[in-house]
């Protein structure tokens, strides 16, 4: 799962990225209106923590944006700014929750985890999908009831087919998504080749199967 934390506080965004980084989330940063803007613009989020004073604009002005570009990003307001009308704005403006500072970390992995399990799942605790189940938060997954182990990126691969079965997801928007922006950088897709190998063989005995559509990406599908 992929997170954009836009916060101008570096103690504070600091604090922020290690503690969802040990949780095995992708997150991004932008402190400042612009770069948070050109990054929502950009690229797709599972999640984003939102800030609402920044040093050259309104976060709020970012949420519209946001939502006025069709995108279905999960949104988290997280502001010192703790007034009613602030928050009623922010959720009326299609915010999934609002959390005032100051704040513990643990209650802020708790409302990401409870925004995604709304968001992609259903509000489910586990994932079926034919003999496969997934419990997300313990990122633990069973054929017929037997553990698999995954490594991390086999695990980010298989959830972001999941939570995009039966579409097609192009190369470039799943390394990005498991990867990070930084992914523009690399010279060739030949590291994704090699997780969709180890993770196809991990799956040999699931009745899910991971197709490749040649020269544009995979698609999950359900024999």
């Amino acid at each position: 799962m992929k997170l954009l934390i836009i916060e101008d506080e570096p103690e504070m965004l600091e604090n922020m990225v290690q503690t969802l980084e040990r949780q095995h989330y992708v997150v991004e940063t932008a402190s400042d209106y612009k770069s948070a803007l050109h990054k929502i613009g950009v690229y797709d989020y599972d999640c984003i923590l939102l800030d609402i004073t920044l040093p050259d604009g309104n976060g709020l002005e970012l949420l519209k944006a946001l939502k006025s570009s069709g995108k279905d990003d999960g949104v988290i307001i997280v502001s010192a700014k703790d007034s009613l009308d602030d928050r009623l704005e922010g959720l009326n403006l299609g915010a999934d929750d609002y959390l005032p500072k100051p704040f513990h970390m643990a209650e802020l992995h708790a409302r990401v985890k409870a925004v995604l399990r709304r968001r992609h799942f259903e509000g489910n605790q586990q994932i079926n999908i034919g003999n496969v189940a997934v419990a997300p938060e313990s990122r633990e997954v069973k054929v017929d009831g037997n553990p698999i182990v995954l490594n991390r990126k086999e695990y980010d691969i298989l959830m972001y087919l999941i939570t995009n079965k039966k579409r097609l997801v192009t190369k470039s928007a799943l390394a990005e998504h498991v990867w990070g922006d930084h992914i523009d950088q690399a010279d060739s897709f030949d590291f994704i080749y090699s997780q969709i190998k180890n993770l196809r063989k991990k799956l040999e005995h699931a009745t899910i199967t991971i197709e490749a559509v040649y020269g544009v990406g995979y698609k999950l599908e359900v024999m």
